[in-house]
């Protein structure tokens, strides 16, 4: 194996710390690294240090291919029974006025919308109230599924399945099985946040607790289903948290395998109890897709959220290990325009996406929600647009 040169300057520098250098040597050698060599990068990895190996990992998996979805959301409500000091987006019942909450008729006219449009997937998570329950969504993707079949239906969150089952009296596993009759087809990722019960108990006390998220995805897995993982980062954490966070994930899936993208949230601060704790920088940004990159080597994707960190710096991801960059959202989601968002209006064509990816040098894959490629737009030329090198020469998009 040869290693990359950026990789291969890295090995050869007399003056890199001997700690970064056998972290080096390991990621060249393809493998695992530990714990403390995670927390090693996250206290004293420069962020060319980690981009570097990241990018070595990511072109390892993929290549150039960078991956991307038709899809939209549908928020059933911002109202919600709990209270979390990062959330901008949910608004308790006394202020329930403040908010929405859709009908199930309201849900399907959404569904109904994008009839004529080539959507692979709709996105379904919200606030939980107690008219949202099993009997609801089991309804609502039925309905879903009879109108237009194919649509994948990635639903809800383990705080809202928590919630819905404990509700119904059913345990995790048949509470699934109704909703995969129903036509529920995987799970997102939301609710994670980050799992150390003492940070746990001071920004999302009332929810399901790390462990309970842990058991309801491994239950979901074991019924043979596909999930995503995140983490919410860049708040009142600190770097020993985030590994002890990954390393759960990263535990669980040598477990199941069950998981296939992870997608690290940057915290935002705006109209939130946490309003106080100012936001990380996009070098820290960068720093977490990397370091995330790097341990989670049995999680086949990482996904940099466009709506939530911005164009310009999803652009920026690709080449700190990210291999996905979610979906043409079409303004369907507002969870992070709420919290202050760059992407205030949050919707891209396929073709910007396309545009995206090519303006840094990546092959734009379509892909469906289980990564079947749908797709190939490595070598699509848009009118108007010259080609260079086998991709389309486009300034960095901006935010």
């Amino acid at each position: 194996m040869s290693p990359s040169p950026d990789l291969q300057s890295i090995l050869q520098d007399p003056s890199l710390d001997p700690s970064l250098k056998a972290i080096a040597n390991k990621v060249y050698l393809d493998q695992r690294i530990s714990d403390q060599d995670c927390l090693t990068l996250f206290e004293s990895g420069s962020l060319g240090f980690v981009g570097a190996l990241a990018n070595t990992i990511r072109e390892r998996k993929h290549g150039h291919r960078t991956y991307f979805n038709r899809n939209f959301h549908i928020e059933p409500t911002n109202v919600c029974i709990y209270t979390c000091n990062f959330c901008s987006y949910s608004r308790l019942i006394k202020q329930r006025e403040d908010g929405w909450e859709y009908s199930m008729e309201d849900m399907m006219d959404i569904v109904k919308s994008y009839d004529e449009q080539p959507v692979t997937e709709v996105h379904i998570v919200g606030g939980v109230m107690p008219q949202y329950n099993l009997a609801f969504y089991t309804e609502l993707f039925r309905q879903i599924k009879a109108h237009r079949p194919e649509l994948h239906i990635k639903g809800l969150t383990p705080v809202e399945y928590y919630y819905i089952f404990k509700k119904a009296k059913v345990s995790y596993e048949e509470g699934f099985r109704q909703l995969i009759e129903a036509g529920l087809d995987s799970m997102p990722g939301g609710g994670a946040e980050i799992f150390h019960l003492d940070i746990r108990k001071q920004i999302a006390a009332d929810k399901c607790t790390g462990e309970q998220w842990l058991d309801i995805h491994k239950v979901w897995h074991q019924l043979g289903k596909r999930s995503n993982a995140t983490i919410l980062y860049g708040h009142i954490e600190s770097f020993s948290h985030r590994v002890h966070h990954l390393s759960l994930l990263r535990d669980l899936q040598d477990e199941t395998g069950g998981f296939q993208t992870f997608i690290p949230l940057k915290f935002r601060n705006q109209e939130n109890q946490m309003s106080h704790i100012p936001e990380g920088s996009t070098v820290e940004d960068l720093r977490n897709y990397a370091i995330s990159r790097i341990y989670l080597d049995n999680f086949d994707h990482l996904k940099a959220y466009w709506p939530m960190i911005g164009r310009t710096v999803a652009q920026m991801s690709l080449s700190f290990g990210v291999d996905d960059i979610d979906g043409t959202i079409d303004d369907t989601t507002k969870i992070y325009s709420m919290a202050g968002s760059e992407e205030q209006n949050p919707a891209l064509s396929t073709k910007d996406l396309v545009k995206l990816i090519q303006g840094v040098g990546r092959h734009p894959l379509e892909r469906d929600t289980l990564y079947q490629i749908i797709t190939d737009f490595t070598d699509h030329i848009f009118p108007d647009e010259e080609v260079y090198r086998g991709y389309t020469s486009l300034p960095v998009v901006s935010s």
